[in-house]
């Protein structure tokens, strides 16, 4: 856990990420850390959700987090993909 902290605080000193991504993912870890440190908060966590076991609800949640951030990765990708087609028509223009 400490290596993703790490690695998220460096690719924002360097820009790679901004100050959101930088908190989202820093949130995304410290949840993780507090699920192996205190495991009964998933169970809880899982009661809430109707859902038997704390672990089931934790991978329900990360399945989903997993299709969200690729729904996202997908649509940067298609509005880069517009971009470089409007780029390749205005320099074919020129």
């Amino acid at each position: 856990m400490i290596f993703a902290f790490t690695r998220v605080w460096l690719r924002m000193r360097e820009g790679s990420i901004g100050i959101g991504m930088f908190i989202f993912w820093i949130v995304i870890w410290g949840l993780a850390l507090v699920a192996v440190v205190k495991p009964g908060v998933t169970t809880s966590v899982a009661n809430r959700l109707g859902i038997g076991r704390g672990v089931d609800a934790a991978l329900y949640i990360s399945i989903v987090l997993l299709f969200y951030l690729n729904f996202r990765s997908n649509v940067m990708m298609e509005n880069l993909r517009h971009e470089i087609t409007k780029l390749t028509r205005e320099i074919a223009i020129k």
